[in-house]
Formats: structure tokens, sequence, C-alpha cells
């Protein structure tokens, strides 16, 4: 009967159809259900199918974090969230500190590295003039450098006229700066390499500044940063070290102030990086002394672990 043969062409339409399916249609308003990818077709597939694999015994979940080709990105991937450790109350500290820094009125606010160069000076000259005022800076108080710069400022401070000066007068104009005999060698071996490899003007990068004699990783960071604009990491010396510790913004314990950078740039927002060194010096200089700090006057007194014994 032609009527029924043209009904049971079009239920075997309908059937091949349903098989034919492609995977991921899930169920048909008829009941219908697409064929369980095998284990070959389910790794061709990837993460496109998101109907559950019938007949498996023993399912397994594999959780695979991965991150996104470009291809893939927006269509529902989220971006792998690594845990950051970061201090307890390290935030209202920190806004604390500001409060009782809001003054500007240590030492450092008035005599620190950018404040020692000659402003009307050539840029190039401003430049060398700020890495020696760092180099001058170690393991003395800035009052006592600062009238250092200004002695060599007076006789026209510039990479050619330190190399002029005998060992002797240049010892004399530095003096009583911390450790003055190996700084006049740092100096004038400093300068020797910046006239001959950079024209008379400093290096652009923390290795290459490190590299100099008399130049450690803290000056690096601050020269980057007064010198040249540029925020290359947390110049960390023997205040920032000592804070840090003591209000336990390191996970651990540092013995020393690159062990300390390299702990506080693992967690501290990098937008920070440039204001923590001055305003933790100047902190370090008035409240939080290295020998009987000043916890009384502290606005961090309930919030510091040294200061309550922790």
């Amino acid at each position: 009967i032609p009527q029924e043969s043209s009904m049971n062409a079009l239920s075997t339409r309908m059937v091949t159809r349903s098989r034919t399916r492609g995977p991921g249609t899930g169920s048909r308003a008829g009941g219908e259900e697409s064929a369980p990818l095998g284990r070959g077709e389910a790794a061709a597939e990837g993460g496109k199918c998101h109907s559950p694999v019938k007949r498996q015994r023993k399912p397994h979940r594999l959780h695979v974090a991965y991150e996104a080709s470009d291809g893939e990105k927006g269509e529902g991937t989220e971006p792998l969230k690594v845990p950051v450790w970061e201090p307890q109350d390290w935030q209202q500290q920190l806004v604390n500190i500001r409060t009782m820094r809001s003054k500007k009125d240590a030492p450092v606010d008035q005599l620190g590295a950018e404040h020692c160069y000659d402003p009307g000076a050539p840029p190039k000259v401003r430049r060398y003039q700020v890495l020696l005022s760092l180099m001058l800076s170690s393991q003395t108080k800035d009052q006592v450098t600062a009238g250092a710069m200004q002695r060599l400022r007076a006789r026209g401070l510039t990479v050619d006229s330190i190399l002029q000066t005998d060992d002797s007068t240049l010892g004399k104009l530095i003096y009583p700066v911390g450790f003055w005999r190996n700084k006049v060698k740092y100096i004038k071996q400093t300068s020797a390499i910046l006239q001959q490899r950079y024209g008379g003007d400093i290096p652009a990068s923390v290795a290459e500044l490190v590299a100099l004699p008399g130049v450690g990783p803290k000056m690096a960071h601050l020269a980057m940063a007064v010198a040249w604009g540029t925020v290359s990491g947390i110049a960390v010396d023997t205040h920032v070290h000592r804070i840090a510790n003591r209000l336990r913004w390191t996970k651990k314990a540092t013995k020393s102030p690159e062990e300390t950078r390299a702990a506080l740039e693992e967690w501290l927002p990098r937008e920070l990086w440039s204001e923590i060194n001055g305003l933790l010096v100047g902190f370090g200089q008035q409240t939080c002394l290295p020998m009987h700090p000043r916890c009384q006057a502290c606005l961090n007194q309930s919030l510091c672990p040294a200061a309550r014994g922790l």
C-alpha cells in the first residue's frame, strides 16, 4: 500500500537521524537519548560534551586546570586563582603608619636621596649625583650624607671632577660617613666605569647597577626610582627590614634586607612598592626605633605582634 510504504520510510528516516545525531544534544522530546561516547571519542571531544556518560561502572571525576587559549577565552572559562599569603591586619597597619607619617617631618623626608642632587644640573649629572648620595648613605645617617653631598656639590660634583680629585681630598670631603675609606675607593672605581662604559651616565637597569663597586640592591632600586622614575622593586634598608619583621609582614622571619625584599614583593601590591621605603624609613626614624621603640605612641600598638610580645 503506498500510504504504509510512505509511513515506513518516514519512520526509518527518523530512527536513522536519531542514531546519527552528534554528541552533546541531550534527550529528545520523545525520550530518545544520544549514545554514550567511547573513550577515544570522549578524549577527542574534550570539554564540549555536557551529557553524562552512561553505563560506566566506576565513574571517576578528573579535575584539570589549564590556561585557556585565545580561542577559548570568553566561553565560560575562569582564570586560575592562586591563593596568595598576606599578613593579618596589614591594610589597617598601613593606614595607621600613613597617619603617623602624615607630617612628613622625618630626616628622610628632607635629606633623602631625592633631595641631595642639584636640580639645576643636566639630567646625566643629576642621575650621577643621586647614585653617589646613595653610595654614601650606606650605614650613615641622612644628616651626615646630606652634609657630605653639600661639600661635594660645592666643588662641582660630576664624574670628571671626582676622577680629578685625589683620594685624600675626597676622603676629607665625605668624612664622617660610615666606612668612608672604602667609599672613596668605590666612588673612584664606579666613576671610572661610568665614564668608560656609560658616557658619564648611570646604568638604567638593576643588574647593571649592582655590578658597580659599592652599589647594593637597595641603592639600585632607589636609583631606578629617583634617577630614572622606574619602580623596579622594593628598596629595603635596615629600617624596612626591621619593621617588616616586627609587623610580621614576611611569611617567616627574614635574616637580611634582600631576603625581606623578596618576601615583601611576593604579596605586597605593586602599586605600593614605590611608597613603602620612604614611609617605613621615616616611621623607623621617629617611632619604630631600633632600640626602645616608642610603642606607647604607635597607633599599631594593639595590632603589632612585636608590641604584644607575640
